[in-house]
């Protein structure tokens, strides 16, 4: 006899057990997750591409840990800055993101591995330039017409100290610094949260019982970390209080760039006309706006100061490039600023197309610029008469052969130290994502000066015989790091940052004996 069932009558009974991974913040959940085979770790990624992880703890029945996984932008990344230690690196992108890199070792690892550790900035532009300050405060350009200067909490200090393994007493030089910060509802500034101030879960729901009250502010709760925070956290509880707003351009910011004493800031802004793409000089000390640079008729692409910070070098759009000289203070005028010394014009330009990228030789004497028409050349020597004022203009000229690199060369920089033969080396960002690397000598245009060296790539962990590019598309940015590491014994090192248009971040350690 059969028998039927109503499906009326049949009822399952389900139960949540575990919840894991409550995002806030600026996201808009997962999309997806899956379960690894053994049922210990739970893999789950969200609208903007982060990656979340969560191992089983096997010290509690049903307890679940955030699991340390790699992150980074979801959009271009288009500039990049070492601090000046060399400890950790700041990046921004058109994911409206500023994020901090670091190396972190585990307990029972001999190798470090580069984790975001802090967000400082999530805000509503695309994100386009920014320039270190000190050790722990930089300035950042977007697709608005405002800087803005931030400066670290002293939670991220403590939490930086515990991850690097650097003294707390050496990091902390202020006593005064807020806790945290804290995003406004429906705002672009971080606001400061100073000890005591930190509202309580009970207080938070009285202030937002208002139906009208939709957009919460996103409230910073301290952390104690030993390990890279999960996502959750970067999103809400590392941002960095914003100190300063600097106005004074008419257009979409673009490029800046900072001192070696860290006194200065210039800053260059979207541009069709000359009026408005005067390079702007800032104080780092009272934030005020000390003088205007006009010469180009275009966007200023890059900027860069020498190491000896007498010159401002800039680059344009317009196919020139135009040197300032700083001015020796006098009674009368003791703040910093600069006069034109050199420039190039459209008749005595060497190049034909965009200059994207320009940066300076270690020793101050040569500057280096690279185009969208394939080319790269250095320039110099800068070498002044002792006059506190040159009675004519310098006539800077090519002081190398022009180096063809077949692409767009998109970013350049020097290596801040000599090769072992006191030769230069330089490294070129090209439009379809390689790295070359080069060491250039002085001589006589005409004179062969340049040697290859190599293209920078990463290998396969498993297959160490293939080879893939450096990036996938434009290098945007490359940066050397000020401070030689010692990597390994009796070698010296140095390390160099890439930024592209793949949305990756890159770090190359490069044995400079070895070239």
């Amino acid at each position: 006899m059969t028998q039927w069932f109503d499906p009326h009558f049949i009822s399952l009974s389900l139960q949540n057990q575990v919840r894991v991974g409550e995002v806030g913040g600026n996201t808009l959940g997962f999309y997806g997750c899956q379960m690894s085979p053994d049922g210990s770790m739970i893999l789950a990624h969200a609208f903007h591409g982060a990656l979340h992880l969560w191992c089983k703890d096997q010290d509690k029945e049903r307890g679940w840990r955030p699991g340390v996984v790699i992150s980074g932008h979801f959009n271009a990344v288009q500039d990049l800055s070492w601090d000046p230690e060399g400890e950790f690196i700041l990046s921004v992108g058109s994911d409206q993101t500023t994020r901090l890199f670091t190396p972190w070792r585990k307990q029972d690892s001999k190798q470090a591995t580069w984790h975001e550790i802090s967000r400082p900035q999530i805000h509503g532009y695309d994100m386009q330039c920014l320039a270190m300050v000190g050790g722990f405060q930089f300035v950042s350009g977007a697709d608005e017409k405002v800087l803005r200067v931030f400066q670290a909490p002293r939670n991220f200090v403590e939490n930086f100290a515990s991850i690097s393994g650097i003294s707390k007493e050496k990091l902390l030089q202020s006593t005064s610094l807020p806790e945290g910060a804290s995003t406004p509802a429906l705002g672009l500034s971080n606001k400061a949260v100073f000890q005591g101030k930190m509202l309580s879960q009970h207080s938070k729901e009285e202030q937002f019982s208002s139906i009208s009250d939709q957009y919460q502010e996103s409230y910073f709760h301290p952390l104690s970390l030993t390990e890279p925070p999960p996502e959750d956290h970067l999103l809400q509880n590392t941002l960095w209080p914003e100190v300063q707003k600097l106005y004074g351009h008419g257009f979409e910011m673009f490029c800046l760039a900072s001192d070696s004493t860290k006194t200065l800031v210039a800053s260059a802004c979207k541009a069709s006309k000359a009026e408005h793409a005067a390079v702007l000089l800032w104080s780092t000390a009272t934030w005020r706006q000390l003088q205007t640079l006009p010469y180009h008729t275009l966007t200023v692409t890059q900027m860069a100061f020498s190491p000896d910070a007498k010159f401002l070098l800039a680059v344009s759009r317009d196919r020139t490039w135009s040197l300032w000289r700083r001015k020796l203070p006098t009674p009368e005028n003791p703040e910093p600023s600069f006069s034109l010394c050199a420039h190039t014009t459209k008749d005595t330009a060497m190049h034909s197309r965009i200059i994207w990228s320009c940066d300076w030789s270690p020793d101050s004497k040569y500057f280096v610029t690279s185009s969208r028409d394939k080319k790269v050349i250095v320039w110099g020597p800068c070498m002044l008469e002792n006059s506190e004022e040159p009675v004519f203009p310098l006539e800077i000229k090519p002081c190398s052969s022009i180096l063809d690199v077949g692409d767009s060369a998109t970013a350049v920089a020097f290596c801040p130290s000599l090769c072992s033969d006191r030769s230069y080396l330089l490294a070129v960002g090209l439009e379809c994502g390689q790295i070359l690397l080069y060491r250039w000598r002085p001589g006589q245009v005409g004179d062969v000066c340049w040697i290859f060296v190599c293209i920078l790539s990463v290998v396969s962990l498993h297959q160490k015989s293939f080879q893939r590019q450096s990036h996938t598309l434009a290098v945007k940015r490359l940066r050397w790091s000020d401070t030689e590491r010692k990597l390994e014994e009796k070698s010296s090192w140095v390390q160099l940052a890439s930024a592209s248009a793949d949305h990756s971040v890159k770090i190359f350690n490069i044995n400079k004996q070895a070239l």
